[in-house]
């Protein structure tokens, strides 16, 4: 089979190809291939291409359906974010601190990627150490978003979400700290899920906020999110918030409907701020959730409002600590013309982090410091609790909260760049999901103007499979998540 049209293709319809012997996944990788060398130049949603290592792996895979040994993943093209330590490839965190750094070893998604025999085509660009919206403050190019190349794909994991929604990639993973799956979802018009923390190791991601970062799967549908989770998720000792739970099958329970189904819809997720076309667009998804037989009511989460507030004191702290290790002396960028060590230290971090990160580095220094420990990081830490105490006792009503996933449809690319609160303010309906370590999802919930809308829910800890179960239904009630951009 030659010339395969790669648009919109998920795992089960590649699935199908590579077992029924329609296409190998050679021939698959080759086409997705030729897909990102056609794009790649107007949407710049890798950092770098891995084609020899996609052929190699490619003819692992075809070696493995040969056997009758394949897994739901085996030869399927996919791409990781640019935080993921790939042992042998470029990992950069598109940052001049690391532009030249070649890890030793691989994450732990990125070994169990492998292991089933997966393809990987290339390294996904992001902000910065993954701080940031809109993948402008990626140091090595902006990512352009598919459905209008003038827009942001959104951040951080804005590169995977670009290449998901443009077809460079049947799916991607990227990293949520406080959002930073679910509003590129959102923007791009594609699936993207962060787990309970904890459900997926982080060993060989590289650190942003440790108590705030997961890994999650940016897809074309609902069904390959939950497939994809389902094979990422479990306990790793190499990480020590990793949890020791078993892990089900999630898309088994992804036809159970949605009667008698509880959802809550809490009004702090409807404030001032958000556009009305796309508050429209979201009640729009939320009549159609009620018609489909769920129980929906609204209700309030009033810590919800100090959500934004409590992590850009705890993000910024836990960074401060995290990036202390690149000092020029270990591995990455090094300023070796200084005369002194003090010197060569603060030029190293001075030309090695960008704007945005040294922004966030002084914001948690300064938090941490002496004397305003207290004040700032202990109190957000004591807020932290009651915005989880304010989700546990929710979930004890309903099975799952409905909200919009952003403020806003994608802006247009330079136009939040010099006012950093409008751009930390695209952040403010995921952050609360972090800060709380619960699940949630953003699903393409209708277009305005042109531009994806996402609808997004979270659930109770460890209830992926309502996640997915309201998810799914909405999903399969519309034809948004079918439509792709015209690239």
């Amino acid at each position: 089979m030659t010339g395969v049209d790669v648009r919109g293709l998920t795992i089960r319809g590649a699935r199908e190809l590579l077992d029924s012997k329609q296409l190998s996944s050679v021939e698959l990788t080759d086409a997705y291939l030729t897909r990102v060398e056609e794009i790649e130049g107007e949407v710049n949603s890798f950092v770098t291409v891995t084609s020899e290592v996609a052929s190699q792996q490619a003819v692992f895979a075809d070696r493995l359906i040969s056997l009758g040994e394949q897994g739901i993943l085996t030869g399927i093209p996919m791409q990781l974010k640019d935080n993921f330590c790939t042992k042998g490839v470029l990992t950069t965190c598109s940052s001049r601190m690391l532009e030249n750094f070649i890890p030793p070893y691989d994450s732990h998604v990125t070994e169990r990627l492998k292991s089933l025999g997966a393809v990987m085509v290339g390294k996904g660009n992001l902000d910065e150490f993954a701080m940031g919206s809109s993948t402008e403050n990626s140091a090595i190019k902006p990512t352009r978003n598919p459905w209008d190349l003038d827009r942001v794909p959104g951040g951080s994991s804005g590169g995977p979400a670009a290449a998901v929604a443009a077809s460079q990639c049947i799916f991607s993973l990227g990293s949520d700290t406080g959002g930073s799956i679910r509003q590129p979802a959102s923007f791009c018009g594609v699936v993207g899920m962060k787990p309970t923390y904890g459900l997926v190791s982080r060993y060989g991601l590289i650190a942003f906020a440790s108590s705030l970062d997961q890994i999650g799967p940016l897809t074309t549908d609902v069904t390959d999110s939950a497939l994809v989770l389902s094979q990422i998720a479990g306990y790793d000792r190499r990480d020590s918030t990793s949890l020791n739970v078993k892990i089900p099958d999630y898309s088994k329970s992804l036809e159970e409907g949605l009667d008698g189904f509880r959802i809550g819809v809490p009004r702090e997720y409807f404030t001032e701020g958000i556009a009305p076309n796309v508050e429209k667009s979201i009640r729009e998804a939320i009549s159609i959730l009620e018609g489909l037989g769920a129980k929906v009511s609204e209700t309030s989460l009033p810590h919800s409002s100090f959500a934004l507030a409590v992590y850009y004191i705890i993000a910024p702290s836990e960074a401060s600590a995290n990036l202390s290790r690149y000092d020029g002396v270990k591995y990455g960028h090094s300023d070796r013309n200084a005369e002194t060590m003090w010197e060569g230290l603060e030029r190293t971090r001075q030309d090695g982090f960008g704007p945005e990160v040294k922004r966030r580095i002084m914001l948690g220094t300064y938090a941490l410091s002496s004397g305003y420990y207290d004040a700032y990081y202990l109190k957000a830490q004591k807020v932290r609790t009651l915005i989880r105490g304010e989700f546990e006792e929710a979930f004890k009503e309903f099975d799952v909260l409905a909200m919009p996933t952003s403020p806003s449809t994608a802006f247009n690319l330079g136009d939040k760049t010099d006012d950093p609160l409008q751009m930390y303010l695209n952040d403010i309906f995921t952050i609360p999901a972090n800060i709380a370590g619960i699940p949630a999802i953003s699903v393409p919930g209708g277009f305005v103007e042109g531009l994806p809308v996402g609808l997004q829910f979270m659930s109770g800890a460890l209830q992926e499979q309502k996640l997915f179960q309201a998810a799914y239904a909405y999903e399969q009630a519309t034809d948004w998540h079918t439509q792709t951009p015209s690239l």
